[in-house]
């Protein structure tokens, strides 16, 4: 019998997210993305580790409870063809969070909420009678959104919304969300690996290697001065609008680890342009580099600590 391989998907994270805030996490696919978000929302139950709701740690919270709990905190996945279930109107699908959590009211009132959500995302009322097959997967995302805001959360967990649809429908979809998080209040948990859709959404941006945070702060310092070699990797590879814009190229050696065999110390030494003994030695922490961004990285100046 071959020895079961243990992978720590999710190791060190702590993220704040604030009200109306949308912070970005970004990385390469495997990096633990995806995960994390289920876990905040106990989608997929931890091993360790705690998920803080306005004071109540989610972890605790029994069945029930946690059941109850759902309302605040609601997820937008990442594939609008395996998210809705085929047997189900759209009617249906939207009206599910109003019953589970007893904002149905009577029947005339649960198709009005419904009639007003596929108004919000941009769909008509008699939409509702059809079946996900007959939309396209931009309208499919967009039900997916009505049904996550159908219960009124305060925070979205959304899984990559958009990598799945054309680009001209990916800025459609981006800026629908935005104007759901002015007139909601909504705070976003906006998982991607496209840096120029991070651009145009994020307030803040979480870089993550190997099931850590490597980088995070505003989205402007991110972008402007990325302190850690992985994230400027990433951002030196992203397209840029402008063609004739100098820049350079940073191509990372080799491939990303087995998350089952970590390196020792910075797990993103053996890719590293600028590692040297001490990056193979010891972890780095992620410690303040600059205003309000921090980095994981031994070579990252650290900001003087005023007296």
């Amino acid at each position: 019998m071959r020895p079961r391989t243990f992978i720590r998907a999710v190791d060190d994270v702590s993220l704040d997210l604030m009200p109306r805030e949308t912070l970005a996490l970004v990385g390469e696919s495997g990096c633990g993305k995806s995960t994390l978000g289920r876990l905040l929302l106990r989608l997929t139950e931890p091993t360790a580790g705690r998920s803080v709701y306005e004071g109540t740690d989610l972890m605790t919270l029994g069945a029930t409870a946690m059941r109850h709990m759902r309302r605040h905190l609601q997820m937008v996945f990442q594939d609008p063809f395996g998210s809705l279930s085929p047997r189900l109107t759209i009617g249906q699908i939207i009206a599910e969070p109003l019953r589970a959590h007893g904002m149905a009211g009577t029947r005339v009132q649960l198709r009005e909420k419904v009639a007003d959500l596929l108004l919000a995302v941009g769909l008509l009322p008699e939409h509702a009678r059809r079946y996900p097959r007959q939309f396209s997967g931009g309208q499919r995302q967009r039900i997916g959104i009505a049904r996550a805001i159908a219960a009124e959360p305060s925070v979205i967990v959304a899984d990559e919304p958009v990598s799945a649809l054309d680009v001209s429908v990916q800025a459609q979809v981006i800026n629908l969300l935005q104007d759901i998080q002015r007139t909601r209040g909504l705070s976003y948990l906006f998982i991607a690996h496209d840096l120029a859709v991070v651009r145009h959404i994020a307030d803040r941006v979480a870089v993550m290697y190997l099931g850590r945070i490597v980088e995070l702060g505003p989205k402007r310092a991110v972008y402007a001065g990325p302190r850690h070699p992985y994230t400027q990797a990433l951002l030196s590879a992203a397209p840029s609008p402008d063609p004739d814009a100098a820049r350079t190229r940073i191509v990372l050696e080799g491939d990303v680890p087995n998350p089952s065999r970590i390196p020792s110390g910075c797990s993103f030494h053996t890719r590293c342009p600028i590692a040297t003994t001490i990056c193979r030695e010891e972890r780095p922490v992620l410690r303040p580099v600059a205003q309000d961004q921090s980095a994981a990285c031994h070579h990252a100046k650290p900001m003087p600590i005023p007296i």
